[in-house]
């Protein structure tokens, strides 16, 4: 069965339901989403958005903070257009229904939080479920409108591109019916978050393996910088748990980091001791557990105001006590874990790809924003930006693109789901997430970076031959998808020959902006 429209969105965060809700009165919209309509990188947000609502900040303090953190990769013409552009985008949210958490005693002001690297205290925040408030209220707008059709548990498992390089939309797979059915479209967006799951640890959803990228590097679209993978320094420490993000914004309010002997610890790393950007923290804590053996350390709220603490962060208290941590009296235990991916595929301030007619935004794209390190909170505000400028572009896209080809490449994809062979090819994604966890981490060295290429090439050769031999699945789909990202991260991070940003190689320690002050790129002719 053939599904027609104007536009297809392949995700549902947040740069997709903006899209969505920007480009619904010029056009069909169909939205592609793997899991339920809310589950996303967007709604695991804490933080908030980064964004100049105060009289005692400014766009230029937040255009440096952005600038400084990236090291020196940031295109700075995309920085000042997504940084002044913030106040607008608050405001577009409070009139779809967004509610922000207020200044106490009845001020109407909002409430600003201050993160790592951060000059100002300009974080918009909803409590510590800023991401979960959003999405509720661009969901709302999103069933309310009747030019959008919403497909919940639905997978795209490959890009249509014709002879032209033209997009002509994607091949979606439904794991409820088994079926793959062809979705044509005159403009496709790329909203499928990150690409987390590629690591033993992250606090991404289970959603996150990468689908963006993969496709549409395999569609022939370059990508960029993916060996600038964030960790958040801190996600709760709890084996029998998948990692759970204590928000930067607890180190704002004023949380230490400690040993477990007590020391605190970030004094010798940073001037801004526990507020210095995320890959230093990160890295500091990744030094301190190797020195120690100990697999986490504390952050530490205990000598703040409790009830202060229940207010500003309610989901987090309420979580860490499911696990029988009290953290306005006792310390929470935190390791590192993958976050954010600071590169993806590569696309200009409005989100076009080089492909016609595809585009990209939040954080499957690289738009330059990011550099070589994500400034906290500035991820929801370039989805929004983004796809704002990518809606606006689209519009005008369709107004002269060609209708899609009523004779359109069939899905020849056959094979029978062979359940014994599964049991056995499953294993190869926790492989990968190992591989990548101990040799692509946040320290790597020239002989890691080798040893996980030579095996992850191994790995993906059989997870090929397999997904040729069988009927898709979900799984199978995914595990395809993990392994390429997996590739094309590693092959980012052996052409960089220095140390930047979120990359740390001990064969070369040193940043080196004669040579290195560039996007690493990979396109169609990379060999893998």
């Amino acid at each position: 069965m053939r599904i027609d429209t104007d536009f297809l969105l392949i995700g549902s965060g947040i740069g997709g339901l903006t899209f969505a809700l920007k480009v619904a009165d010029h056009g069909t919209v169909a939205i592609v989403t793997k899991k339920t309509d809310q589950e996303s990188n967007t709604n695991y947000a804490q933080g908030g958005i980064a964004a100049v609502v105060s009289a005692k900040d400014s766009f230029q303090s937040h255009i440096e903070d952005t600038i400084v953190a990236g090291a020196g990769l940031c295109r700075r013409k995309v920085v000042e257009e997504v940084v002044r552009r913030g106040p607008e985008c608050i405001q577009q949210l409070m009139a779809w229904g967004t509610h922000f958490s207020e200044k106490e005693s009845g001020d109407p002001s909002l409430a600003l939080g201050r993160e790592g690297g951060h000059s100002h205290a300009r974080i918009v925040h909803s409590s510590d479920l800023t991401g979960a408030e959003v999405e509720r209220s661009l969901l709302e707008q999103i069933k309310n409108h009747p030019n959008i059709r919403l497909f919940p548990h639905h997978q795209a498992v490959d890009l249509i591109v014709n002879e032209d390089r033209r997009c002509l939309g994607a091949h979606v797979y439904n794991p409820e019916t088994g079926q793959v059915r062809l979705f044509s479209a005159r403009v496709t967006l790329l909203a499928t978050g990150g690409c987390g799951h590629v690591y033993r640890h992250t606090t991404n959803p289970e959603i996150a393996t990468g689908d963006g990228v993969a496709m549409a590097f395999r569609a022939g679209a370059p990508v960029a910088n993916l060996e600038f993978m964030q960790f958040h320094p801190t996600a709760l420490y709890a084996p029998e748990a998948r990692s759970f993000l204590i928000s930067e914004a607890v180190r704002g309010f004023g949380a230490l980091l400690l040993t477990l002997s007590g020391d605190r610890f970030m004094k010798r790393y940073h001037p801004s001791w526990e507020l210095a950007p995320r890959d230093v923290v990160a890295r500091a804590i990744d030094h301190e557990m190797k020195l120690s053996g100990e697999p986490y350390v504390l952050l530490d709220l205990t000598s703040l105001n409790a009830d202060k603490v229940k207010t500003r962060f309610p989901n987090i208290y309420k979580r860490c006590l499911e696990y029988r941590i009290d953290i306005t009296a006792e310390p929470i235990r935190v390791v590192p874990a993958a976050h954010y991916m600071c590169g993806g595929v590569k696309t200009d301030m409005d989100g076009r790809t080089p492909i016609t007619g595809l585009f990209a935004s939040g954080e499957v794209a690289c738009t330059g924003l990011h550099g070589a390190n994500r400034l906290a909170s500035n991820s929801l505000l370039e989805a929004l930006v983004t796809s704002a400028r990518a809606a606006a572009a689209a519009i005008q896209e369709i107004k002269t693109s060609p209708p899609t080809p009523k004779k359109m490449p069939p899905w020849d994809k056959g094979g029978s789901v062979n359940e014994e062979e599964w049991v056995l090819i499953s294993h190869d994604r926790l492989e990968i997430q190992r591989l990548m966890w101990d040799y692509v981490g946040i320290v790597r060295s020239n002989r890691r970076l080798d040893l996980a290429q030579k095996r992850i090439g191994l790995i993906s050769e059989g997870i090929e031959d397999f997904y040729r031999a069988t009927a898709v699945t979900a799984g199978s789909v995914e595990l395809r998808n993990l392994a390429l990202v997996a590739r094309l991260i590693i092959r980012s991070a052996l052409r960089r020959k220095e140390s930047r940003g979120l990359h740390f190689n001990t064969d070369y320690p040193e940043r080196d902006d004669r040579r290195w002050r560039r996007d690493t790129i990979l396109g169609r002719s990379t060999k893998l």
